[in-house]
């Protein structure tokens, strides 16, 4: 088949603050705009978290989190752009998404044909000065990572003009790549923005959307904690947010005219997607990685054009994830998706909302072990202080910003393979202490009558068949045996 794709991928955007899923006051009108031109998806959830591990799910359609932690593709794994690329469509990634040239992330963006990579996002370590810069006084930060910080103040020297910013420069390079390649066929593009990932940093004419008199410190950059800010000091850090939102917005925008004026529509798919959410204070939580992923975290926008089918304007309520991209990708080419992949192609549902599943996984690794069935979402504490028995299991033992340390692998042995290692066996390596999520518990929610999740239920006969589900859903991904030890599970007649 002759085709094309482009997937436009935001990092943090959260779908309540999108006019297409309700939002009343973030100016965001080409996120309006797209939802008129393709099939707007209302149960999107995340698979695995964080960053890297939702880009390992985007790749090879198997959920990352029940296993391992923050890594790069491993030896066994099957990639959506290196198979496209290998069946003759040519793959490009340009992005901003600093996280690809890290020891973690390393082995991803190879997998493409060709990829451009801009730099100067958050803590990327791009320009050098051996003098600190300058910092206000400042709310939130990293501060378990000063580093970080200083060197995100060094980068924002060399944001002098809008055209200076890395999302308008990766923009740009995923434009230039679309009218270069415009008359060509067979060619898919990931055009991929770190924003509106925090820190919050937009050019002025966004934050200018939203005038409100804040005399504070400085305040963009919310830390992974509870809220302990005022109310003025979080609304305006969600003002911040939202200007980011509007530059995303404008942003895409300028693609969707793109595809106007070089009559795209007729024959490319169109992805508009997310990794995950962010908490902008609700639950009295800022961020995400440490409290539940609650659905501001893990419901997420999702926007398709498929030229198959022309559907547009209209909503979908099937459930979806992340490991969908893959196979709706590699079915649009007409390459054939590997047995290993777990998630669906979407042609079907986006034609006429065909289900692809009964019910979702989610999760990261170490953290609560979620599932929901469309209605309700089953957060699985571990019972267990210490969150243990837990161990990663990886032939890449990096985490996001270094190698595994030596007392880390002076105790590691090989595990027997699972399912999807094609035989392979990988490291077995006891994991780091981090937050546990024991202290909140297990949690079920009844998303029909408390969509923003404020009052869990106790029903014994729901929870026992969301535990049902969420057994099943992880002897599906070949979960480890201590993954059902740390959450209390019951498989002995499994």
């Amino acid at each position: 088949m002759k085709a094309k794709a482009i997937m436009v991928m935001f990092d943090t955007l959260n779908r309540h603050m999108l006019p297409p899923y309700g939002c009343d006051w973030v100016k965001a009108p080409n996120f309006a705009r797209l939802a008129e031109r393709t099939a707007v998806f209302e149960k999107s959830f995340i698979g695995s978290m964080p960053c890297m591990p939702a880009r390992r799910e985007l790749q090879t359609s198997r959920h990352n989190f029940l296993h391992r932690s923050w890594g790069p593709m491993e030896p066994f794994d099957d990639s959506m752009p290196e198979l496209l690329k290998q069946n003759g469509i040519y793959t490009h990634l340009a992005t901003d998404h600093q996280h690809y040239w890290e020891d973690g992330g390393a082995t991803y963006h190879t997998r493409y044909s060709s990829y451009e990579l801009i730099r100067g996002q958050e803590g990327d370590p791009w320009k050098g000065e051996v003098q600190d810069p300058e910092i206000p006084e400042s709310l939130g930060g990293h501060e378990f990572m000063p580093n970080l910080v200083r060197q995100d103040w060094i980068n924002r020297k060399f944001m002098r003009e809008e055209k200076d910013f890395p999302q308008a420069r990766t923009f740009a390079a995923g434009m230039a790549f679309i009218r270069a390649n415009a008359t060509q066929e067979n060619w898919y593009l990931q055009l991929e923005t770190f924003d509106p990932h925090e820190p919050f940093y937009a050019p002025q004419r966004f934050r200018d959307l939203y005038p409100h008199d804040y005399k504070g410190k400085h305040f963009d950059w919310p830390p992974y904690a509870p809220v302990r800010e005022t109310l003025e000091e979080v609304q305006h850090a969600r003002f911040e947010y939202a200007a980011l939102v509007s530059m995303c917005d404008d942003y895409l925008g300028q693609v969707l005219d793109l595809m106007d004026e070089l009559d795209l529509w007729k024959d490319t798919m169109l992805i508009v997607n997310t990794d995950h959410g962010f908490l902008l204070g609700e639950h009295d939580w800022w961020a995400k990685s440490h409290m539940p992923y609650y659905n501001e975290i893990a419901n997420t926008p999702l926007f398709i054009w498929d030229p198959r089918s022309g559907v547009r304007g209209e909503r979908r309520k099937s459930l979806v994830q992340m490991i969908d991209m893959a196979p709706t990708l590699l079915d649009f080419f007409g390459v054939k998706i590997p047995e290993d992949m777990q998630g669906k192609p979407l042609r079907d549902t986006i034609a006429s909302d065909v289900p692809v599943r009964e019910a979702a996984l989610f999760g990261i690794h170490g953290g609560h072990v979620n599932c929901t069935d469309g209605r309700y979402v089953y957060m699985r504490a571990p019972v267990s202080t210490d969150n243990q028995p837990l161990y990663e299991y990886t032939l890449m033992p990096t985490h996001m910003r270094s190698r595994f340390a030596p007392d880390e692998l002076r105790q590691m042995e090989l595990a027997e393979p699972f399912t999807f290692t094609k035989g392979v066996a990988t490291l077995r390596i006891l994991a780091r202490k981090a937050h546990s999520p024991h202290p909140f518990g297990t949690m079920l929610f009844d998303m029909e009558k408390d969509l923003d999740q404020d009052q869990p239920i106790c029903d014994a006969e729901i929870e026992a068949a969301m535990e049902r589900i969420l057994v099943s859903l992880m002897q599906q991904n070949d979960a480890p045996r201590e993954q059902y030890v740390r959450l209390g599970l019951d498989i002995s007649d499994g």
